[in-house]
């Protein structure tokens, strides 16, 4: 059976800078820039707890964000196809990341989404997609990091 591929592309770049060389863990600096295809460039940096900048996104916010944008797109494109009209939807997303010797991974992100609709018989049909958005969702597909929903949803 064949399938279909879709490819994405991202150029990370790093020099080294004022701060110090990689002589030592605590010299370098870790800002860097993710360049995609025909956008503009993001600066990240590592996260503060592993000696990054607090003002630019890290690697660990964006999986989490990654998750959370992809479940979010899924869900509203369910709930056009199911005729159901959405007001808002907002998530308070949440990664985990684990420690245990020299290993580090984020063990699961908790997804909070609140989504407002307009009608209160949609409230159910609404609350029903959350789980079909995650089983459709390519992003979470993709992961062995634990997905947890914690869906509201609110009636206007």
């Amino acid at each position: 059976m064949g399938y279909e591929v879709d490819y994405f592309h991202a150029r990370i770049e790093w020099v080294e800078g004022e701060k110090g060389t990689t002589s030592g863990y605590e010299s370098y600096d870790r800002t860097h820039q993710v360049k995609c295809p025909e956008k503009d460039a993001m600066t990240l940096s590592a996260a503060p707890q592993y000696l990054g900048n607090i003002n630019l996104h890290n690697p660990e916010e964006l999986f989490t964000t990654s998750i959370s944008s992809c479940q979010m797109l899924t869900y509203l494109a369910l709930a056009a196809f199911a005729d159901i009209r959405i007001l808002a939807y907002t998530d308070d997303a949440e990664g985990i990341l684990k420690k245990e010797g020299n290993k580090r991974w984020l063990t699961q992100v908790i997804l909070r989404p609140k989504i407002l609709v307009s009608k209160q018989q949609d409230r159910e049909k609404a609350l029903a997609l959350v789980q079909k958005a995650h089983e459709q969702c390519f992003i979470a597909n993709s992961v062995k990091t634990e997905i947890v929903n914690q869906p509201e949803v609110i009636v206007a």
